[in-house]
């Protein structure tokens, strides 16, 4: 059975926690966070297989409709993300900084599968909306040629969404930096 990852964020919190409910009690899904983010929106991640999260995040999608923000399914999601949303990664040697904003988290995420099945990099962090206004950003590291042709390709797969906010590529970024964000 293939296992597949879904979210839906909502921009009220009463809204998404009635989503929430209605998504895991529409299938057998893994609830793996379910959480209030800055400023008061709401989102829930769940996992298991792809017909599952596919009917339950439409569920939730569908479930009041007026507060819903975005969602995704992701059917073979990279195993990169998780640790990376977790903050699990350990410190590594950092050629290149990648760095990608949103506006959303969805498009976050999204992003960051993108980004880690284009090229050989490695996800350091997937900040989710705490803390950040909603806003969302995602940094990865690897030969600097593999962190622009990663952070390229995420930037033109989510830039229709409308939640596409900024991106950069740092080579070499100093020490005194890297302490401060890795």
């Amino acid at each position: 059975m293939q296992k597949a990852i879904g979210l839906i964020e909502f921009k009220s919190i009463a809204s998404g926690i009635t989503a929430t409910d209605k998504m895991v009690k529409t299938a057998d899904v893994e609830l793996l966070e379910a959480q209030a983010v800055c400023p008061g929106k709401y989102i829930a991640l769940i996992c298991g297989s792809l017909s599952a999260v596919k009917a339950a995040v439409e569920a939730g999608r569908n479930t009041r409709s007026e507060d819903y923000i975005d969602s995704f399914l992701l059917g073979n999601p990279d195993e990169a993300i998780f640790p990376a949303i977790y903050g699990c990664v350990e410190n590594t040697d950092i050629h290149a900084l990648g760095i990608l904003e949103t506006y959303d988290v969805a498009s976050i995420i999204v992003a960051a599968d993108i980004a880690a099945k284009t090229a050989a990099i490695q996800l350091l962090e997937l900040r989710l909306a705490k803390g950040l206004c909603g806003k969302s950003y995602l940094l990865l590291t690897g030969e600097v040629a593999a962190c622009e042709a990663a952070i390229a390709k995420a930037k033109k797969e989510i830039a229709d969404t409308g939640m596409f906010l900024s991106d950069s590529v740092i080579a070499h970024p100093d020490e005194r930096l890297i302490k401060t964000i890795v």
